[in-house]
């Protein structure tokens, strides 16, 4: 009786200790990750930023890159997601309207600008970018490569660019539309484009590009990234977001070549 009542004290207690040692379940380990579904523009900014709020808070990220039209759509089919950043406000407004993001939680928190880029061994050095800019000549026989110009912001910030300063029409025939603006960075860098028109800081970044030429300002609407919480948003989202606005996130950011366009918080 009292063998077996010893084997029954040591089981339970072997019991606890593997409970004990047990990694947390999935729910829990969920908890402790905020999922974000970021522009492809701000890949290398945005990885910086997450590695320091996880050094401070214990916080993990799971991060989807990818073009703006394409994450407000994945996160309207119910993809989950705790926050949303767009590299333009239309794509914002688009999730807004779809109910699908906590509206009150939303800041226009980044700018960028828009330039033109070559490949590093190209010849081209400088360009003039103004009203009746030949972007067809400077491109010859080669292509042009930006994000899609009908869903992708840097495509759709190219195109008005290029309507305003008269090079639209006949460049048109030789874009090729990538399905991000980090596709089509890629496109530059290989040189398999002889021109490309993104982000600047997606050019600094680059070491296979440099650019060559810089949009004017008031050729495009103006470059804002809004972020915001999901309406599914975890618990502890709104302290992330609130990171993104500190002092911390401005001082990387602005390293990687975004405008700051909101005082930070802390």
């Amino acid at each position: 009786m009292f063998r077996q009542s010893g084997l029954l004290t040591a089981f339970v207690i072997l019991a606890f200790a593997i409970l004990a040692a047990a990694p947390l379940s999935p729910a829990a380990a969920e908890d402790r990750t905020i999922t974000v579904f970021a522009a492809a523009s701000m890949k290398n900014a945005l990885d910086e930023v997450d590695a320091a709020y996880t050094a401070r808070s214990g916080v993990k990220f799971s991060v989807s890159y990818a073009a703006s039209s394409v994450l407000a759509r994945q996160i309207e089919q119910g993809a989950p997601a705790d926050v949303f950043v767009s590299a333009d406000t239309d794509w914002m407004d688009y999730a807004i309207a779809r109910k699908t993001i906590n509206e009150p939680s939303r800041v226009n928190l980044l700018g960028n600008s828009l330039v033109l880029i070559t490949p590093k061994e190209s010849k081209i050095d400088s360009v003039t970018i103004a009203q009746g800019f030949d972007l067809a000549k400077l491109a010859g026989d080669g292509r042009i490569a930006t994000g899609d110009v009908k869903s992708v912001p840097a495509g759709k910030y190219a195109k008005a660019a290029l309507e305003k300063l008269g090079a639209w029409q006949a460049a048109e025939a030789k874009f090729a539309m990538a399905e991000s603006v980090r596709a089509a960075l890629t496109l530059v860098a290989r040189g398999e484009a002889n021109l490309g028109i993104v982000y600047a800081t997606d050019a600094k970044v680059e070491p296979g590009v440099k650019i060559v030429g810089t949009f004017p300002a008031d050729s495009h609407p103006a470059i804002i990234y809004p972020v915001a919480a999901t309406t599914t948003a975890k618990a502890g989202t709104g302290d992330y977001l609130a990171f993104l606005r500190s002092s911390v996130a401005k001082s990387i950011l602005e390293k990687y070549g975004f405008k700051f366009l909101v005082s930070p918080t802390i």
